[in-house]
């Protein structure tokens, strides 16, 4: 690695130390699952002793493909299992407040899917009850740990472009939401909810909370679900900083793009997020830096190695165990992960009723 970047490839490497590994049970056994947090979870060394699914026949491939040695039809037995000793919880956003009570109250550490709550009130009552029963929640807001997207995050950290100015997230592909899952069919909310989350979580890792937002949403014409396909979605904060996502998953035409642009004011990161040019292969990502601190000669390019399938999975898990075994900070923890529900709700409070939301009340 080039010496510049050895702080920053110190930094983002995901680590788990031998000492800091338990037994995971994995509630879900979705596709996600199957290609994500097991060949994560494998990679760092973990044991994952149980998987439930209510398709018990799905759990039982997978378990059978990655070497899981028992097999549950539901969660409640699953938390009987005494060999279990962190919570995985892959399922959808309605049913993780019951599963995630219940994995709370069994004092267990969880790791919660996103979003890991329908709503910022019910959000809210798991990281309380959390809290009461002194239970570690985790959110697998896995993107804060893409190498390149962590990479970014670091250099700003290290002052190399400057005071950030402005951010952009700019995808333009084709999801076939409801061809692939079908039960999305009937959902009012979709692209936000269950893709561009990934990015609104990160905007807020980079910016923290901003004061208001405005989001516009579209569908394709004919589409057999209900939900949105396409969102633009600014964010205004008081210090005049600027930031954009748009994703548009409706491009039928084969040039796909993931793109992403942090301006400073002594430079600016410029990255790609590879996975989703051809999903779920995926090509290597890419970043560039350019400053006037280093300085660099043009644009320089970190030497990204890793991917977001599967490789980021395994940055949640890790950062959870590592604050069981060490205190160490969770990066995304669940009353952090309540600032992102409130932003997805304002986003949405945008799209239903056409103005800016502005957000208060954010602590």
């Amino acid at each position: 690695m080039i010496d510049i970047f050895a702080d920053v490839g110190d930094a983002v490497r995901i680590t788990l130390p031998e000492r800091a590994r338990l037994r995971i049970g994995i509630i879900g056994a979705g596709a996600i699952v199957d290609v994500a947090h097991l060949p994560a979870y494998r990679a760092l060394g973990l044991e994952v002793a149980a998987i439930a699914d209510l398709d018990q026949a799905k759990a039982a491939d997978v378990a059978a493909r990655h070497g899981i040695g028992s097999v549950y039809g539901d969660a409640e037995q699953l938390l009987a299992d005494p060999r279990v000793e962190v919570i995985d919880i892959a399922v959808t956003a309605d049913a993780q407040p019951a599963l995630a009570g219940a994995a709370i109250e069994s004092g267990r550490p969880v790791l919660a899917q996103k979003p890991f709550a329908p709503d910022v009130a019910t959000g809210q009552r798991i990281v309380e009850l959390a809290a009461e029963r002194n239970v570690a929640l985790a959110v697998n807001q896995q993107l804060r740990f893409d190498e390149g997207v962590a990479a970014a995050h670091r250099m700003i950290e290290l002052g190399w472009i400057g005071e950030v100015t402005a951010m952009s997230i700019m995808v333009d592909i084709r999801t076939a939401f409801f061809d692939d899952w079908p039960w999305m069919r009937e959902l009012d909310r979709v692209e936000i909810t269950y893709h561009s989350i990934h990015y609104h979580d990160v905007i807020r890792w980079f910016l923290g909370e901003p004061d208001a937002v405005f989001c516009a949403a579209g569908r394709l014409p004919g589409q057999p679900g209900r939900g949105e396909t396409r969102t633009i979605s600014s964010y205004l904060y008081r210090s005049g900083v600027r930031a954009l996502v748009h994703a548009n998953h409706d491009n039928l035409h084969g040039d796909s793009s993931a793109t992403f642009r942090i301006e400073g004011t002594a430079g600016a990161i410029r990255g790609t997020l590879g996975l989703l040019y051809d999903y779920p292969h995926g090509r290597p990502d890419t970043l560039e830096l350019h400053s006037t601190v280093l300085p660099t000669d043009g644009w320089l390019p970190y030497p990204v190695t890793t991917r977001w399938i599967p490789d980021a999975f395994g940055g949640p898990i890790s950062s959870l165990l590592n604050h069981l075994a060490d205190g160490t900070s969770l990066r995304s923890s669940g009353a952090d992960n309540l600032g992102t529900l409130r932003l997805v709700e304002a986003l949405y409070t945008s799209i239903d009723e056409a103005r800016v939301v502005e957000l208060t009340g954010r602590g």
